[in-house]
């Protein structure tokens, strides 16, 4: 995608030619130089987020900045991929990253495990969801995560790849990816076999909920079913897909595709698996594959806002993005719609929104910024519009998590950001779980620099084959 497509060299050449019958101070840049030039500007912002925040001695990321915050496992692994693709924009140097890359992983691979309450990080290979920022000790009561955990392993075996070098310290890397990942214990986690539970906690056993599709946890399977120590079965991934046709595949806003309401659910095993061209069973005999899939996820998104069934300000075919977000506050208010219409209304703090999902006019620019892999035609123009229309979304790391045009409540009190006065709740917070599949996902756009890599990963390949999938890259 770093070469110029048909469009982009007529827009280019279009361009030339008008410059040179204007002035210098006239000469604006053609629309593909300047799309081009703003997501090269975001990919860095978002690039420095991980660079900058994230702790150098310990790898560890927080799960928001600048709020003090815990720190994100899954964060840490959005960052780990943070760092190959910095080396390949040449914004950070090989050893740079691989001392940094070096440094995370060593440091998780000696947390203390255990059945504990206090005092470890985690248990069975699995790990905490959030961890101290200072001690990577489990923070508060939350839950040992098995799709976080995956999150993390995934940026693992993206760095486990990349690093392929005869250097002493990308050998490392390689050989401690390779204990993190072999220790993990999957079975232990499959309660309600075959399928697997989303995770556990020392004072109430395992959460009485399994991951079962469609939604972003597909890369526990891909996981679990390539393990080098510890596989499922096949029968696993039998039951994920179990209950696609009675609760995800269908039509929405003018798309057919099997739906999940918020967008990270159709990007976040993308962001490291290159779906193009290659099926498992089920998406076979639908004749599409999943990155079509997240396609017209995305484009149904698009349609949703300007269909904006719900009259929320700002929502339109150019201003678009619900997913997982930080929201302004939990509350009911008197709201008017945009045809005029009084309601009462809920809004909502932090929430996995979607089409018709807890949908409260809150917008997340991640949200598209995330599918720009899939649909660029759409996504990079509502990033744009955003900015422009929206300024006060955008800082030094690229855009705050979430704004929502529609609060315009100055009375109430924020859970997070602040009203933005003619211009509605801003958040004041950037989370690294919503930055990281962005980062991700652009860097797949302009060179599929994650995707590349990741085809090598033997791990990954074997989860992927006795998955049932074949055909494309796969061979």
């Amino acid at each position: 995608m770093d070469s110029l497509t048909r469009r982009a060299l007529l827009s280019h050449g279009a361009g030339l030619a008008l410059a040179a019958n204007l002035p210098s101070w006239a000469q604006a840049p053609a629309p593909a130089q300047a799309a081009d030039s703003f997501v090269a500007d975001l990919e860095r912002r978002t690039f420095d987020f991980f660079w900058d925040t994230t702790d150098a001695r310990t790898g560890l990321a927080p799960d928001r900045w600048p709020t003090p915050s815990f720190a994100s496992i899954a964060a840490v692994g959005f960052a780990l991929s943070a760092y190959p693709v910095g080396v390949a924009r040449g914004y950070i140097t090989r050893a740079q990253a691989a001392e940094r890359t070096l440094a995370t992983l060593r440091f998780f691979a000696a947390l203390p495990q255990g059945p504990g309450k206090t005092g470890v990080a985690g248990h069975k290979g699995f790990f905490y969801h959030f961890l101290d920022m200072k001690t990577g000790l489990r923070s508060g009561r939350c839950e040992l995560s098995t799709v976080d955990t995956g999150l993390l392993l995934m940026g693992a075996l993206h760095a486990q790849s990349f690093f392929d070098g005869e250097h002493a310290d990308e050998a490392a890397i390689r050989a401690v990816v390779d204990e993190l990942y072999g220790r993990v214990d999957w079975a232990w986690a499959q309660v309600r076999p075959p399928a697997i539970g989303h995770g556990w906690t020392p004072e109430r056993g395992h959460i009485p909920n399994d991951w079962k599709g469609y939604n972003e946890a597909m890369l526990v399977y891909l996981l679990a079913l390539g393990s080098p120590t510890r596989p499922v079965k096949a029968e696993a991934y039998e039951a994920w897909t179990s209950t696609y046709d009675r609760d995800s595949w269908g039509e929405s806003h003018g798309q057919t595709f099997l739906r999940f309401p918020p967008l990270f659910g159709h990007q976040f095993t993308h962001c490291w698996v290159d779906f193009r061209g290659i099926h498992d069973a089920y998406m076979k005999q639908r004749g599409l594959d999943y990155f079509e899939n997240s396609r017209r996820a995305t484009y149904a998104q698009q349609a949703y806002a300007a269909a904006n069934p719900l009259g929320w300000r700002g929502y339109s075919a150019e201003v678009w993005g619900i997913s997982a977000s930080d929201g302004p506050a939990d509350i009911k208010l008197t709201y008017t719609t945009t045809a005029g219409k009084t309601v009462k209304r809920r809004f909502i703090s932090y929430a996995g929104r979607g089409m018709g999902l807890h949908d409260d006019g809150t917008l997340a620019p991640y949200a598209a910024g995330s599918s720009i892999a899939f649909t660029p035609e759409i996504v990079i123009p509502a990033l744009m519009a955003i900015k422009q229309r929206y300024p006060h979304t955008w800082g030094r790391y690229g855009f705050w998590d979430a704004f929502n045009p529609s609060f315009n409540f100055p009375d109430v009190r924020l859970t997070h950001g602040r009203i933005e006065p003619g211009k509605g709740w801003v958040d004041t917070d950037m989370l690294g779980i919503d930055q990281g599949p962005m980062l991700a996902m652009m860097g797949n756009h302009r060179g599929e620099l994650v995707w590349q890599v990741m085809r090598k990963n033997a791990h990954l390949v074997r989860g992927l084959k006795r998955a049932g999938f074949t055909g494309g890259w796969l061979g």
